[in-house]
């Protein structure tokens, strides 16, 4: 499925990377449940790269998969001076990987439409190490200013289903409460314009006020 926002708008979804989750609740909690130091880490749908360098410093190696070949060669020049991490152009339905090759796996933003996600859930479960785990963070559209936003953008996700189908399929959940924390409204409003379609945005835009949105996430989970 082609992404409407980075495959299109590249240097304004780095924007909202910089942005999203400022004080590092995801990654907090992420370490508590499956911490990558000194173990091999995959990055499902690593875009440009962006958490690249981050999970490098900690990792024995890092694997970041994409499946757009611009941007996968943008992640792969982002980290060429770093010893222990490949970037390599794939699909989470086919990961490029061997078997039970990695210890922790992440899809952040990047796989959470629920129903239809079964192929790259079993490849998850192939490349991951006995006792690794794998992480899916996505939008709690149940709750937060975001999430009413999601709704209104994409009301043909169902955030009753999707909680559904991640629970039959084994994983866990920990809601986390995060921010989009931006330096100026414009940069707040040019990356709305990619999450939203057109008429969405204006009238969310329109209704809020200031530079920070509060923002609601699932981290999925699950141990091999």
């Amino acid at each position: 499925m082609p992404s409407p926002n980075i495959w299109h708008h590249t240097e304004t979804y780095e924007l909202e990377n910089r942005s999203v989750d400022p004080d590092g609740v995801i990654e907090a909690a992420m370490r508590e449940l499956g911490d990558w130091t000194g173990r091999d880490l995959l990055d499902i749908g690593c875009g440009t790269g962006f958490h690249l360098p981050r999970w490098a410093v900690d990792a024995r190696h890092v694997w970041g998969v994409e499946p757009h070949p611009d941007l996968a060669a943008l992640a792969a020049r982002r980290t060429r001076r770093l010893g222990n991490v490949t970037v390599l152009p794939g699909t989470a339905q086919r990961l490029p990987l061997a078997d039970a090759s990695v210890d922790v796996a992440q899809a952040r933003w990047a796989y959470f439409f629920g129903p239809g996600c079964e192929p790259g859930l079993r490849e998850v479960d192939r490349v991951l190490r006995r006792g690794g785990t794998a992480f899916v963070v996505d939008v709690d559209a149940t709750r937060s200013t975001f999430g009413s936003w999601f709704r209104r953008g994409y009301p043909q996700v169902d955030p009753v289903e999707v909680e559904r189908f991640w629970s039959v399929h084994g994983w866990q959940r920990r809601r986390l409460d995060i921010a989009w924390r931006f330096e100026t409204r414009a940069d707040l409003e040019s990356v709305v314009r990619i999450e939203l379609d057109a008429d969405t945005a204006e009238a969310v835009l329109t209704d809020h006020r200031g530079t920070e949105v509060d923002y609601a996430v699932n981290l999925w989970w699950k141990r091999a």
